[in-house]
């Protein structure tokens, strides 16, 4: 702890300073301003992307087309519909978030939950992605392909957004 002369008045710094483990020495407050910006700038990515597909998948409705779907089709339709109003909830959520509990002090518990929510609607966009890849493939070819296109597919999304980035925490955490 450092002190500093302000008048009559010694203020102590009480924001203890610490290097954690990415070796940055910073406090508490600003390794939780830090994450939230760094959380924010993904989650852009991420919301434009989901904010596309999801405003997409409810113009579907109302095409011609649709109306000749066959049931499956539709019902496969209206959970792609619903896991990306779950996913397009979870990654503005902190905002929403970070809005109500601004002030309260509370900075670093806030970025974990948006973490947590952030993690969330990854996962409800990959099923979304997942769900409307079937449903386009399914009705433009009616072939038995189509599982495994999608599987593949599904395969690679796993790999680029979580298996790479966990064999790389672990890497590097076993390394360091």
């Amino acid at each position: 702890m450092t002190t500093e002369p302000r008048g009559d008045v010694r203020v102590q710094e009480t924001a203890r300073r610490d290097a954690g483990a990415d070796g940055r020495d910073e406090t508490v407050d600003e390794r939780a301003d830090r994450q939230w910006q760094e959380l924010i700038q993904e989650i852009r990515v991420a919301q434009t992307g989901v904010q596309i597909l999801f405003g997409f998948l409810l113009t579907v409705a109302f095409t011609p087309a649709f109306h000749g779907l066959a049931q499956t089709d539709k019902t496969i339709y209206i959970v792609t519909v619903l896991l990306g109003s779950l996913a397009t909830g979870a990654l503005i959520g902190p905002v929403a978030l970070h809005r109500i509990v601004t002030g309260r002090r509370i900075k670093p518990k806030a970025v974990a939950w948006a973490g947590r929510l952030t993690l969330t609607g990854l996962v409800l966009l990959l099923a979304t992605c997942t769900a409307a890849l079937f449903l386009v493939l399914r009705v433009a070819t009616h072939n038995a392909i189509v599982p495994w296109l999608v599987g593949g597919v599904l395969t690679w999304y796993l790999l680029c957004w979580f298996a790479l980035p966990l064999w790389a925490r672990i890497r590097e955490t076993t390394e360091n």
